[in-house]
């Protein structure tokens, strides 16, 4: 390990060292001995091979990428630096020198470049052949820039980039008998090199074949580099400049693709790049066409012109990317990963399913969206849903729907098919308000089962009490009242003044009675809807229930005449939120409001107090105001506003009968 960190260094330290000599040698030649072009390939693969290769023999020694990168790149600088000092010996007249450099430099030029232009794809990214099939492909190459350094070793004529020098290099070993067919050879051998660098990158092309996602992934990035860079080489001279700057991106790709480095994956820089180049090509062809058929329309105003093509190019700048976003998610992840087409999926899903299944639909769907091992859904209350295996430490994403926590969503490991990290943030912003809507019906849901169970056990309960107060007291009562009665008729002939006394004992037992009577009779309608109506019924108990230190403002439409239940129901609400604001608010203002809109009567409480705990509990009273509400098919929901204090909202439908709307309810909110 340490003799492999060694190597390492002086890999890099190699690889900093011939290109930067070799610019400043170019810099100082005359014009009549400066190369063809300004700078190739092997500039860049000079520098950045010999880095990175020395970076991945660090980390992983036994890697033959590594090696083949470093010391490939390191004989490409080379072969630089000995084409300029090749030049700067026949600039300085000294022939025989020069002659001999460019040997040297041919030499290093075949054997870096074989090593980089074939060996590396071919042994990337694992250090193996993709198949025992490729396994001539190596010993060829080597036959073929051989042969192809030799013939350019042993040319008997001048090279024809050298023609125009001053003076023409001699070569020691030059084959006067191969000047015939020289060309011919060197033409068929160059067209050898090409292929067999096309055929290493059709081997690591190969190598998705049959390959699990993750590894389809790894292969992308040095496929993609190779596969440019193949392009630019077959172009020939003339992208110098491109393939130059190309190549040095190269052993980067490799890099990630060695190392599985997964900052960004390549389906996120396709993506980008997708998107960049078509809004770059699309707002420019708009903002240049509109600027040139304003200036044809109104000519001689340039700045009417330019102005007209500024606002179209910006008015077609967010709806072509969004539309580039979508065309590149559905070309590189299909049905399962396009965001938009996910939210299509889940709506059909969730439509025909109930809350709670539908709760089922969204794991899934979120699963498959994220290609995660598992997601569960938790809604307050008590319900989960769990799709697949979410793991030990799930990442933990809050559910909101209308700024009210619902629930949250947890998401596990990422699976074989894994997503880059910028796709997965856009189908988790698409997903997540349609999570957030289903798991606030599936809470709906369970509140109106549970509120439906409750009203069943609270109307046996009341049942019961009323059964029992009427036999064990009000019965009894009466029963005694007629034997007073019959002692007293008895009596009354022979003793007065004993009848007397009984009729009074009776008299206390109807009075005795009569309030038994009105207790019932409040407890199942408050006497004042009858005598004062809903909206003088709440006013009167504003008095009764605030202390007068709190300031009470009772705001009323006209209500019409409403359902008993609806009266019954919202005074309730009313009494129990009055209590509250009067043992928890510490208020000194409370805003009551009745309204009518449509068919649904609106009770509002609003006060200006402390406000709601963070950690509060929903207690017997809060319950007993949602059930009510639900009771009737409305919703009764507590918040606290922006401005402070706690407002307790009910929405109570006037014209549905107390058994279908809680249904319906469950319905709409699916």
């Amino acid at each position: 390990m340490k003799r492999a960190r060694l190597a390492a260094w002086g890999i890099a330290v190699a690889g900093l060292v011939p290109v930067p000599a070799a610019i400043l040698i170019q810099l100082q030649l005359p014009p009549e001995w400066s190369a063809s072009v300004p700078m190739s390939p092997d500039y860049a693969a000079g520098i950045a091979f010999p880095i990175v290769g020395a970076f991945l023999i660090a980390q992983r020694p036994r890697l033959l990428v590594g090696w083949l990168a470093g010391v490939g790149g390191v004989l490409s600088g080379v072969s630089v630096l000995l084409s300029f000092l090749m030049f700067l010996a026949a600039a300085g007249g000294d022939l025989d020198t020069a002659g001999l450099l460019r040997i040297l430099s041919v030499v290093a030029w075949a054997l870096g470049g074989g090593m980089l232009a074939v060996f590396v794809p071919l042994y990337s990214p694992d250090g193996r052949l993709p198949s025992p099939r490729w396994r001539l492909l190596p010993p060829i190459s080597v036959a073929v820039f051989a042969t192809l350094a030799f013939l350019v070793v042993v040319r008997p004529y001048p090279q024809p980039g050298l023609i125009r020098r001053p003076a023409v290099l001699p070569n020691p070993l030059k084959i006067e008998a191969l000047a015939p067919i020289h060309l011919q050879l060197y033409s068929s051998f160059y067209l050898l090199m090409q292929l067999c660098v096309v055929a290493a990158l059709l081997a690591l092309a190969s190598r998705l074949r049959g390959a699990d996602p993750a590894t389809r992934r790894q292969i992308a990035w040095p496929l993609s580099a190779f596969a440019i860079y193949v392009v630019f080489l077959l172009l020939g001279d003339d992208y110098w400049l491109a393939g130059t700057l190309w190549t040095g991106l190269i052993p980067v790709a490799i890099m990630i693709s060695v190392l599985r480095f997964r900052l960004y994956g390549i389906d996120t820089v396709i993506s980008r790049t997708f998107v960049a180049a078509g809004l770059v090509a699309v707002v420019s062809a708009v903002y240049f066409g509109v600027g040139a058929l304003s200036s044809l329309l109104v000519s001689g105003y340039d700045q009417v012109a330019g102005l007209a093509a500024a606002l179209f190019a910006g008015a077609f700048f967010q709806p072509l990317r969004k539309l580039l976003q979508r065309a590149s998610d559905r070309m590189l992840y299909g049905r399962v990963g396009d965001p938009r087409l996910l939210a299509d999926r889940l709506t059909q899903e969730v439509r025909q399913a109930d809350p709670t299944q539908a709760l089922g639909a969204v794991a899934t769907v979120v699963r498959d969206g994220l290609a995660v091992d598992g997601t569960a859904v938790e809604v307050r209350d008590g319900v989960r849903v769990v799709c697949g295996t979410i793991g030990e430490d799930p990442r933990e994403i809050a559910l909101v729907w209308h700024g009210e926590p619902v629930g949250r969503l947890l998401i596990g490991s990422p699976g074989s098919r894994r997503f880059a990290a910028a796709h997965d943030e856009r189908v988790i912003t698409t997903l997540l308000p349609y999570v957030a809507d289903v798991a606030h019906a599936a809470r709906m849901a369970a509140d109106l089962q549970r509120s439906r169970e409750r009203i069943l056990a609270a109307r046996e309960e009341e049942r019961r009490r009323l059964r029992r107060d009427l036999h064990d007291g009000l019965g009894q009562t009466l029963g005694a009242m007629a034997m007073t009665l019959n002692m007293a008729r008895i009596s009354i002939s022979r003793s007065p003044a004993t009848a007397d006394g009984l009729l009074q004992e009776l008299r206390t037992g109807m009075d005795a009675v009569s309030g038994d009577i009105r207790d019932l009779v409040y407890g199942l309608r408050p006497p004042a809807l009858d005598d004062l109506g809903l909206t003088g019924a709440v006013t009167s108990l504003t008095k009764e229930t605030l202390p007068p230190v709190i300031q009470v403002e009772v705001v009323a439409d006209e209500l019409g005449e409403l359902p008993a239940a609806v009266e019954v129901a919202a005074y309730r609400i009313v009494q129990e939120a009055l209590t509250n604001v009067r043992r928890h608010a510490q208020a000194g203002r409370v805003l009551l409001l009745l309204a009518r809109e449509g068919e649904q009567l609106i009770v509002r409480v609003e006060d200006d107090g402390v406000g709601l705990s963070e950690h509060r509990r929903a207690g017997v009273g809060t319950a007993s105001m949602r059930e009510r509400a639900a009771e009737l098919g409305g919703t009764c929901a507590i918040t606290a506003p922006a401005t402070g204090g706690t407002l307790v909202e009910a929405r109570l439908p006037i014209s549905a009968t107390p058994a279908e709307p809680a249904a319906g309810q469950a319905a709409r909110s699916a």
